[in-house]
């Protein structure tokens, strides 16, 4: 969504980007019913007199559709909400594609749990340090508690021993053990966020560059791997890429995830956020220097180191629902190996219908509308992706086109996780992908900025391209805040699918940088995860139209080849990438 230039500072941003468990066996709902095109009454009609030629007009009308209130923000498991993917299924049905969902169906039903902690009955405290005190902690003030346990409704522990971990890391490749020699079963891990080549500003890791191992994420499932009871990360403003009000804002209330099929028995007990002032209190009444241990936890060779005799207990009542929604799955299929796929994603889903939102000065229209209609994030990448297949449908395939269109990526990347682990193709068929989200209508632009640069070859496919049309490659301006970890694509990547996700520019061709940044800061500030995220018919898409026909030229070129484009040297995922295609040939 604009990763480059988005500040991190609400509720909304996290929620939209929080990317889901790496090692969840998600459990399959009740397939779809088949239909091509969808049996339902659409409340709006498909597209008409489209080209497939890729154009301006053809994206006007169709974002236009996608975020008009009669889809009520395309919210997921709400009824009109669902009819924006049963739109999607036909529209693509139009334009030439098939259905490649469930059972011939255009759709992959993905379940959804909504885990809710009651703060009133809910705490987590410390004891046993130098003082002899009690340390209490204020929900939202100091910490954030939630857990991935599905299987019940409460629970509670009782003086968990306290180790610091560092960066709670375990990278082969970068011959990095945090947890080397240590036992944390019945224990709770601190760890601190991001990954140890920030800290370090030299090349280990990613340098400044955040890796998939500096993610929050990741620390969670790393401590459930290594058994520990529970898991605490430290929060500071500059590693996170946002403030303490985003954390107390985003982990409290309700929590999306997928139903998992062992409940979350592979989670610790309960994951927890703290401040830094809660985190440096907690040093002290252990002895420790909380900065120079920050300062050991970056060196090579670091050994964890046990907190005294300090402790945690606590406990939490939660409430968990289920609901549905649903993927939309097409295909293209090729001519010469049609079993090897090139896949195109983006995110269908946007906020829905807020009622609460009415609540404000009623002067200002944007309190009145309760309608997050999502026209840019992310009406725009469906529509693009939408454009990409009727021009694909009418282009010569050796390969196959793969068309994901994912649910529930606001809450949490949960639609593209579920599908990475239910694939309707094995990923090691897929040969690479691309994903598109929230594409800002600047105008033409002199530039496309590819959030995590320097990632695979897909970035070479782009340039090539590029260079034909006067236009360069920025990188992503910000890699220390791990954008490229932050939507859908990050679920394919784990699995080792080489993925491009490239921005739109902001170098505007009329205003320069000045122009572009100054659209870009009023969607940021007035638009983004807002009710006035709405289309308007005075847009300049001209400049999308050259970034859709830039990812165009880029899936057709490995469509019309027998190359299997990799992760650069030295990527977190190649190794992942290299064992599954080993699976693949052997």
């Amino acid at each position: 969504m604009i990763r480059q230039i988005l500040a991190v500072s609400s509720l909304a941003i996290i929620a939209g980007c929080q990317p889901a468990s790496e090692n969840i066996n998600a459990v399959a709902p009740e397939s779809a019913a088949p239909s091509t095109p969808p049996a339902v009454e659409l409340p709006l009609p498909v597209a008409s007199n489209t080209s497939s030629d890729i154009n301006a007009d053809d994206l006007h009308q169709r974002v236009r559709i996608l975020a008009d209130d009669a889809f009520e923000g395309r919210g997921p498991a709400a009824e009109k909400g669902e009819l924006s993917a049963d739109w999607i299924a036909a529209e693509l049905d139009r334009v030439g594609a098939e259905p490649a969902g469930e059972n011939g169906s255009w759709f992959q039903t993905v379940g959804m749990v909504e885990q809710s902690i009651d703060a009133n009955a809910s705490r987590i405290s410390f004891s046993g340090g130098a003082s002899g005190e009690q340390i209490p902690t204020e929900l939202r003030d100091d910490a954030v508690l939630w857990t991935k346990k599905q299987d019940r409704n409460e629970a509670s522990w009782t003086d968990s021993e306290l180790v610091f971990v560092g960066y709670g890391v375990v990278a082969p490749e970068y011959g990095w053990d945090d947890y080397d020699g240590l036992d944390v079963a019945g224990k709770t891990v601190v760890m601190l966020v991001n990954d140890p080549g920030y800290a370090r500003e030299d090349e280990l890791f990613k340098g400044n560059a955040m890796t998939y191992y500096g993610r929050w994420t990741y620390k969670f499932e790393e401590a459930g791997r290594q058994g520990a009871a529970g898991a605490i990360v430290i929060h500071e403003t500059a590693p996170a890429s946002y403030g303490w009000d985003v954390v107390a804002n985003s982990w409290s209330g309700a929590q999306a995830d997928l139903v998992r099929s062992d409940g979350g028995d592979n989670r610790t007990l309960f994951e927890s956020w703290i401040s830094v002032e809660l985190a440096t209190r907690l040093f002290d009444e252990a002895g420790l220097d909380f900065e120079a241990m920050k300062e050991a936890a970056k060196t090579e060779g670091f050994s964890a180191v046990d907190m005294g005799d300090l402790t945690t207990s606590g406990a939490y009542v939660q409430t968990v629902t289920t609901t549905k929604s649903r993927n939309v799955v097409g295909v293209l299929p090729g001519t010469t190996t049609p079993d090897e796929y090139m896949l195109f994603t983006a995110h269908w889903d946007h906020l829905g219908k807020k009622p609460e939102e009415r609540e404000g000065e009623p002067t200002q229209d944007f309190y009145r509308d309760d309608v997050f209609n999502g026209a840019v994030d992310n009406a725009t990448g469906t529509a693009a992706l939408i454009e990409i297949a009727e021009s694909l449908a009418v282009a010569e395939r050796d390969r196959s086109a793969l068309f994901v269109i994912v649910t529930l990526e606001e809450s949490g990347l949960l639609g593209s996780a579920f599908y990475a682990e239910n694939p309707t193709v094995p990923m090691n068929q897929i040969v690479a992908g691309l994903n598109i989200d929230a594409m800002q209508p600047i105008g033409r632009t002199k530039d496309m900025v590819v959030v995590g640069y320097g990632a695979s070859e897909l970035e070479d496919l782009l340039k090539e391209h590029l260079d034909e049309t006067d236009r360069v490659i920025v990188p992503d301006p910000t890699p220390e805040a791990g954008y490229f970890y932050r939507s859908d694509h990050i679920s394919f990547a784990k699995k080792g699918v080489p993925m491009l996700y490239a921005d739109g520019g902001i170098d505007a061709r009329d205003g320069g940088i000045a122009a572009g940044r100054a659209f870009a800061d009023t969607y940021r500030v007035q638009r983004y995860h807002k009710p006035m995220d709405e289309y308007d018919e005075s847009w300049d898409m001209t400049g999308m139209e050259e970034d859709v026909k830039a990812l165009y030229a880029v899936g057709l070129k490995v469509i019309q080849s027998d190359v299997w484009p990799t992760w650069y040297p030295g990527n977190e995922f190649e190794a992942i990438r290299k064992a599954s295609l080993a699976e693949r040939e052997g």
